[in-house]
């Protein structure tokens, strides 16, 4: 279980600081109220939220693309040639079922991209629950994601890539620490300043042209990237980036305020609303994550600039320096959220990293990015997981992009606990109804 380190009083000073005052110890009993629960005292929060994620058994291979069986074709699923992702207006034409996990979102958004082997390519399936895939949320820190690649994404185009270093700071340490919220490395587990940080190396008008024009070309006006995730921005000490193979070097400038970009909108700018300044779907996201996932078997959809070596510095964090972890990435990032929900599906006895090891032979891959958070502006405390899934062997194998995001009412910061169990709910019946029909 990852632990916070405690803010400690440590000297005579803080001391003070930290006792009662004379008057709060003279109020009458009656007059003084409880402390709120904390966050990090919750059992669910701690036990399945705030973890290290269960590792597969066997990670000799650093494979992108998962190991499907070869399945007959199916006319609930279609391929991206039949698609045709690079025409706008794709969302129309893709196989979908907008209310196969039920005809409400009560309880939480979920849409999942089912992926299908032929002999031909791969094609897809788009499945959600009360049409909600078009709905917009905060995405909390899930959409550092997109971050990430488009920092990367830019840097090809001066023509070094993830494999680099940022000063002297590898990207795959930077990109493991952003999922583990932990020093690793020589990252120091600041992940708002990370990521804000490769906001501002990306610039918001070009993230934000990724979802339209320039990439995913959504018909959904509304979302975009203008935000950061705090004031606080990672230092590399330099505006060098320098591949580790080739030593070429390019100039990727830094800010020092996020508001130098003139591409930043404030939270509740007058064109945010009270999904704030990164406002996204279940769709977009998801398909965000499923064309990275399919970049080497989907060359018309690939993430532009990216090569195969970037999507296995974020899905693996390949090219890491941590003597002590044989992978970083979306591969460590926090929870076990969606793993214990598989593995509830499974069959047989076992804990839930057994039971994923015992159904693919240790090869199964969840690759994750989990974002929360207690929301003021729309009082509510909320969850949202994007992942990854790789089943090999499971009904023939499984593979499968997922975009949840569930909230409660209330904006304490230990009500996020809540909205991981209400996650949970959402993420059990999902796997259930997936699972249940290969």
């Amino acid at each position: 279980m990852l632990k916070r380190p405690l803010l400690l009083c440590s000297s005579l000073l803080a001391l003070s600081a930290c006792q009662p005052s004379p008057q709060t110890t003279q109020q009458p009993q009656e007059q003084q109220t409880s402390p709120l629960p904390r966050l990090e005292d919750q059992v669910f929060y701690q036990q399945s939220v705030d973890v290290f994620p269960y590792l597969p058994a066997d990670l000799s291979e650093p494979y992108i693309d998962c190991p499907l069986t070869v399945q007959a074709p199916s006319e609930q699923y279609q391929s991206a040639a039949q698609t045709d992702y690079a025409t706008p207006g794709w969302e129309q034409r893709i196989a979908a079922d907008w209310q196969f996990f039920g005809n409400d979102s009560q309880n939480g958004r979920l849409l999942v991209i089912d992926h299908r082997l032929t002999e031909n390519d791969l094609s897809y399936r788009y499945l959600a629950n009360g049409n909600s895939q078009n709905e917009l949320y905060e995405p909390w820190s899930s959409s550092k994601v997109m971050a990430f690649t488009g920092a990367v994404s830019k840097a090809r185009q001066s023509g070094v890539g993830a494999n680099s270093l940022a000063g002297d700071v590898p990207i795959a340490d930077l990109i493991t620490s952003i999922h583990t919220y932990f020093p690793f490395g020589m990252a120091d587990g600041n992940s708002n300043a990370i990521a804000s940080y490769f906001i501002n190396v990306s610039g918001r008008d070009y993230l934000t042209s990724l979802f339209h024009d320039a990439w995913l070309k959504l018909s959904n006006p509304n979302i975009f990237m203008r935000g950061a995730y705090g004031s606080v921005l990672f230092d590399p000490g330099s505006d060098t980036w320098q591949d580790r193979s080739t030593k070429k070097s390019v100039s990727m400038s830094r800010l020092t305020d996020n508001q130098q970009d003139p591409g930043y909108l404030p939270y509740r700018c007058d064109n945010c609303g009270l999904t704030g300044n990164k406002p996204m779907t279940t769709l977009a996201q998801a398909e965000w994550l499923k064309r990275l996932a399919s970049h080497v078997a989907e060359p018309t959809t690939r993430h532009p600039g990216l090569e195969e070596e970037d999507i296995r510095t974020l899905f693996y964090g390949v090219g890491h320096s941590d003597v002590t972890h044989q992978y970083g990435g979306m591969l460590m990032g926090i929870s076990n959220l969606l793993a214990d929900a598989i593995a509830k599906q499974i069959d047989g006895p076992g804990d839930s990293n057994s039971k994923l090891n015992q159904i693919s032979d240790g090869k199964w891959r969840i690759f994750q990015k989990l974002g929360s958070g207690p929301s003021e502006t729309r009082k509510r405390a909320e969850m949202v997981m994007l992942a990854q899934v790789c089943l090999p062997d499971y009904q023939g194998g499984r593979a499968f992009t997922l975009a949840a995001q569930a909230g409660v009412d209330g904006d304490e910061e230990w009500q996020v606990n809540q909205a991981a169990m209400k996650l949970q709910a959402l993420l059990d019946n999902g796997m259930a109804t997936l699972l249940a029909r290969p």
